[in-house]
């Protein structure tokens, strides 16, 4: 028995385990292990028990060939596919989880398999033979092959869709003896990309795990989602792009991911993909440096998901899931930890949070949830940190609140002390929150569902419960100031220019907050007039939460809309303007630099329409565009 000895798949050294020759039953339960090492032998293994683990995959259960009990329960990744696939992998299981399967596995080890093979062959009869010459060179063998286990897969169907991954790992494995055996076909059996990666897709809620995948590149239909450490897999997609691209635009698609699927269904073009934030680099010179203060790393929400992507690959690294939750934004610091030895090392830990009101807290590097806050009783909009108090995280929530928080800095064993520090009350559901970039300590900018206000958030004020400061207005429709409508896109270009979007349809405005908000002025709760620099000209649609952001070291707005498209504002000839002391509004709206439409994606040969644009964001230097959208595709463009 080695249970709930927290151990993780690399503390099961092969060395060790392939001298167990007698070992018979073995108890792995309640330990940390997101896959078995492919080499642990144990040849006489006739019981195992690996319940409440992390595992995603099972077919490195095969190196246990005698194997007649397992269970693996409350291993949340492993569907009912897994079971089928361990069900032709031992032959002499007899046990699966408690229930007796042998019945079951020999109908689908003979019947399903028999129906399978003989839809293999027909393939191969029908579409491929004819294409293998009857004196054929190794590279013509080695071709056809290829071509035959892609389009096999992709076409074969056989039973319901619940068991579609089940179907295309069989499918592929029979192919592979077909081409092998009866034909004598020279196959190339170098182990694919996902099976040499170490670490897996997902994790549970409370100590989230580690995914690096392989997504294939897929023309007409995405049908060949993969999975780490199975042959076939099933959820995230890269979409063909028919244009790479488009005249007059200086970035091009890299990648376009579906990886937050529910359930890991292929089928999933509804999950709402909210919020992204690049991951800091550790170098400490490096954060002081705003034009290389991130990498290529970006962490990306929706639905049950968080999501660690490689922007250069497409590559997702991490994966996190809790599945009762859906998750509206995450945010970064950058904390000194010191560890056992008493040594001080940076690490980056991730905040992520959404429909519960909980905020769970990631340490990325060690895969591990290690705390989380309860900090409101209804949804949480937004999340950001202080960029000059690391554990300061502000929480922006639909119960009409935004706290502050002091996170704490967790110590060796992942002990940690969360405080609250502050609560502004809001008139309405704050929906972006932002810091005043010259005193990111002392105010603080939301936008409402009933406006945009401004706090005074200095710590050295007796009062924890707050008013707002100011309400700022704008002009609507007909020119008139007003203070009451919807601000659903917040960010600052620079020190003092304010971009905010919504107060009237088709229109972002910048605006100063230093001519704006006199921080001298007597009482709190004022309402003061917006001092308007600029308007930019945007979609007229009157949809809601498209938000917007900015890259202040390039000067550029985006913004995304109800088409699919990005409009990019690049306003660096504006600045020296608006700095000027006796700078005036521009009369004209400030048409987009450019408009990067929504590609042509397919999937089974339709179109996707009806794509909204809900957040984009770029790296600090813009080398990188990420676009969340409504259909549950994450696009990340790359400047030319």
């Amino acid at each position: 028995s080695l249970s709930k000895l927290q151990l993780k798949t690399e503390d099961l050294d092969p060395r060790l385990f392939s001298r167990l020759r007698h070992l018979q039953n073995l108890d792995l339960s309640d330990n940390l292990l997101d896959r078995f090492p492919s080499s642990l032998t144990l040849p006489n293994l006739r019981v195992l028990n690996c319940n409440n683990n992390r595992l995603e995959d099972v077919t490195a259960l095969k190196q246990f060939p005698l194997l007649e009990e397992l269970t693996y329960k409350d291993n949340v990744y492993l569907t009912l596919n897994d079971d089928y696939k361990v069900m032709v992998l031992l032959q002499n299981l007899r046990l699966l989880n408690g229930k007796d399967i042998t019945k079951m596995a020999k109908q689908v080890r003979q019947a399903n398999s028999s129906r399978l093979t003989s839809k293999v062959i027909a393939h191969w009869e029908r579409d491929f033979r004819e294409q293998l010459p009857e004196k054929h060179t190794a590279e013509q063998a080695k071709a056809i092959s290829k071509q035959f286990l892609e389009s096999v897969q992709s076409n074969v169907r056989c039973g319901p869709s619940t068991l579609a991954e089940f179907t295309r790992w069989r499918v592929k494995m029979i192919a592979e003896d077909f081409l092998t055996g009866s034909l004598g076909l020279e196959l190339n059996t170098d182990p694919e990309p996902e099976e040499q990666m170490d670490k897996n897709e997902e994790e549970s809620p409370e100590s989230p795990g580690e995914a690096a995948e392989d997504i294939t590149q897929v023309t007409v239909k995405p049908s060949n989602r993969k999975r780490n450490h199975s042959k076939s897999g099933s959820g995230n997609k890269r979409f063909n792009v028919a244009a790479l691209l488009q005249e007059g635009v200086s970035a091009e698609p890299l990648h376009f991911l579906q990886c937050h699927s529910k359930g890991n269904s292929r089928e999933d073009f509804r999950t709402q993909l909210w919020s992204c934030a690049f991951e800091p680099l550790l170098d400490s010179a490096a954060r002081r440096d705003p034009i290389v203060s991130s990498s290529r790393t970006i962490a990306t929400c929706g639905g049950e998901a968080v999501c660690l992507i490689d922007c250069e690959t497409g590559m997702v690294l991490k994966k996190y899931k809790v599945p009762t939750e859906e998750f509206f934004s995450v945010a970064w610091t950058t904390v000194t930890m010191v560890n056992s030895e008493s040594r001080k090392k940076s690490h980056n830990i991730l905040a992520a949070a959404g429909r519960r009101g909980i905020v769970k807290l990631i340490h990325v590097a060690s895969d591990f949830c290690y705390g989380e806050i309860k900090a409101h009783k209804k949804p949480i909009a937004t999340v950001c940190f202080s960029p000059t108090q690391e554990t300061h995280l502000f929480t922006a929530s639909y119960d009409k609140r935004i706290a502050l928080w002091d996170i704490g800095v967790p110590d060796c064993d992942y002990k940690f002390k969360a405080s609250q520090l502050l609560v502004l009350e809001c008139l309405s559901i704050p929906l972006r929150i932002a810091l005043v970039p010259t005193c990111p300590e002392q105010y603080l900018l939301a936008g409402c569902e009933g406006g945009c206000f401004a706090w005074n958030i200095k710590l050295d004020k007796d009062q924890k419960n707050r008013p707002f400061e100011a309400i700022f207005q704008f002009p609507d429709e007909n020119g008139d100031m007003t203070a009451s409508h919807r601000v659903d896109g917040l960010a600052f270009l620079d020190d003092d220019v304010v971009v905010s979007k919504s107060s009237k349809p088709g229109c972002i405005y910048l605006w100063s907050w230093t001519r704006s908000f006199d921080p001298k002025a007597k009482g709190c709760q004022q309402t003061v007039s917006a001092v308007i620099l600029a308007e930019l000209e945007w979609s007229r649609t009157d949809m809601s939460y498209l938000t917007l952001s900015t890259c202040p070291v390039k000067s550029y707005v985006f913004c995304g809309d109800e088409k699919g498209s990005v409009w990019m504002y690049h306003l660096s000839s504006y600045s020296a303007a608006w700095r000027s002391a006796k700078g005036r509004r521009s009369e004209k709206r400030i048409p987009p630099t450019q408009i990067i439409e929504w590609p042509q994606l397919r999937e089974n040969r339709d179109q996707l329409t009806e794509i909204l644009v809900n957040n984009v964001v770029s790296d600090p230097t813009f080398t990188y565009l990420v676009v969340l959208t409504s259909v549950n595709i994450t696009a990340i463009w790359k400047k030319s």
